[in-house]
């Protein structure tokens, strides 16, 4: 019984603590950056850093997958 008291006691917590986070303001950086178009810049090099770890990720798998072929 204990078990269940604690974690619906943690849920409520859980969820408080969430609803505390969205009561924050806009960052006026996003605003300023999204005036001056350099927002654009910074999703172009977000998506290309992530673009090449999933490049990177595919490669080594492959590689690992040989290996492994090859040992057997």
């Amino acid at each position: 019984m204990n078990k269940v008291v604690y974690r619906l006691l943690f849920s409520v917590f859980c969820l408080l603590l969430s609803t505390v986070s969205f009561a924050q303001d806009k960052p006026d950086m996003a605003d300023t950056m999204r005036s001056n178009g350099k927002i654009y810049v910074v999703v172009a090099v977000c998506l290309t850093i992530l673009f090449g770890l999933f490049i990177y990720v595919f490669i080594v798998d492959r590689k690992v997958s040989r290996l492994e072929k090859r040992k057997d």
